[in-house]
């Protein structure tokens, strides 16, 4: 068994674990306090919808590792998930840790055009790794619009 299915799956979780950490810490005090939108989903739908996006971020850089010739854009492609991996705690840390929330659609924002950067950087090469990201793409473009939409009403 090659060790990157080891090491990429556990950075993956990594992530999920440290994000999902810092957004418990503000759940409960802090979220429940602040105005929602009506259409906010449930905070299973929330949970459900972030696994899925792991498991197929995971299989996307499974693809990427194993398959891409190795390169100055392959180079390019795991910085670009790197920075998407902070990116992704950064706006737990903004939003639940510190409540910026304007601070928050800024780093949901950027959030957004890594995970375009990614889809762009990997489809010449692989069409299914891209396309592994799309439900990530559009989560997070819900997600942007979402922590705006907070930011409004608060």
């Amino acid at each position: 068994m090659k060790l990157n299915y080891i090491i990429i799956p556990l950075i993956v979780f990594l992530v999920a674990f440290i994000g999902g950490l810092i957004t418990s810490g503000g759940l409960e005090a802090w979220y429940q306090t602040i105005n929602l939108p009506p259409w906010t989903p449930p905070g299973s739908i929330i949970g459900a919808a972030w696994t899925i996006i792991f498991i197929l971020s995971a299989i996307s850089a499974l693809i990427i590792w194993n398959k891409f010739p190795r390169g100055e854009q392959f180079n390019w492609i795991i910085g670009a998930f790197v920075a998407n991996a902070f990116l992704n705690v950064l706006w737990s840390y903004l939003f639940f840790g510190k409540h910026l929330i304007s601070w928050a659609v800024l780093g949901a924002a950027a959030l957004f055009f890594s995970v375009a950067l990614l889809i762009s950087l990997i489809r010449p090469n692989s069409r299914l790794a891209a396309m592994l990201l799309y439900p990530y793409a559009i989560w997070v473009l819900f997600a942007t619009y979402l922590t705006f939409t907070v930011w409004t009403l608060n």
